[in-house]
């Protein structure tokens, strides 16, 4: 028996790095995942890798960011596995320059992506969830507990020099889960944001061989960390290193688990003890 049988799982961007750690973990404790990625080939492979788990998944691929996407991926839970549990916002990816060099195509893709997409999930999960728990009190039983894991950044938290579009975009998942935290309450469900450091990811690794790009939604967007950067990082952190994705999943696991049911509209730093 695992922590989260019977339970259904959302997790966005899940096809690489951190977001299919985070749904590896889920689906080790028993939950049926939603997979989601930009292109279908990691979706579907992450989606065979929960299946040799003996957990369910589907694919649901597409950009967060797409009208109609989020409605498309809660009927996704719904029409395959009956309901929603567990919701992970953590689709992103950063675009990054100095505020008077960003242009308003940088600002509006980083705060629809990190921010705009997470609203409209919740949003389009919102009747789906309500009816569950009112159906659940109806009946006399008890009401299960549903989770909401926001992502967030120590950008967030305390800012990033060259990064004022997913600084903002952070800081606003902070207000969206406190506020979220005591609209939902009365449907039990808790609602909290693990903010990472520095946790090493295509996103943060690449410049160290090299330099590296992504491609988003036809754009080719610059990736990576400098070494110096690193270096500097790596003596700010008391652990001495990076964080793994498989640790930053963890952190997000604990918040989707019975033992966290009485924690709701937190942040919690997954960052190795650095401090902003």
């Amino acid at each position: 028996m695992g922590k989260l049988d019977g339970r259904v799982a959302l997790v966005t961007g899940s096809g690489r790095g951190i977001g299919r750690e985070i749904a590896l973990k889920l689906a080790s404790e028993g939950a049926s995942i939603v997979v989601n990625d930009l292109d279908d080939g990691p979706a579907k492979d992450t989606v065979a890798t929960v299946e040799a788990l003996d957990s369910r998944a589907v694919a649901c691929s597409g950009s967060v960011t797409e009208a109609g996407f989020a409605e498309r991926f809660v009927a996704t839970a719904v029409d395959e596995f009956g309901g929603v549990d567990i919701i992970v916002n953590n689709a992103g990816y950063t675009w990054d320059s100095v505020v008077q060099k960003m242009t308003d195509e940088q600002w509006d893709a980083i705060l629809d992506v990190h921010l705009k997409a997470p609203f409209k999930i919740l949003r389009a999960a919102q009747p789906v969830i309500a009816a569950a728990a009112k159906a659940e009190k109806a009946a006399g039983g008890p009401v299960r507990c549903r989770k909401v894991v926001n992502i967030s950044s120590i950008a967030g938290l305390g800012g990033n020099p060259g990064q004022a579009n997913y600084a903002a975009a952070k800081a606003g998942i902070t207000g969206l889960t406190r506020t979220l935290s005591k609209e939902w309450g009365r449907y039990n469900v808790t609602v909290n944001t693990v903010a990472f450091g520095w946790i090493k990811t295509r996103l943060t690794e690449a410049a160290a061989h090299g330099g590296s790009t992504i491609e988003v939604e036809g754009k080719t967007i610059s990736v990576g960390v400098n070494p110096q950067l690193q270096a500097a990082m790596e003596q700010m952190i008391p652990l001495g290193r990076g964080g793994e994705p498989h640790e930053a999943a963890g952190a997000v696991y604990l918040f989707c688990i019975p033992e966290s049911d009485y924690v709701s509209g937190e942040t919690v730093t997954c960052g190795g003890g650095i401090r902003i």
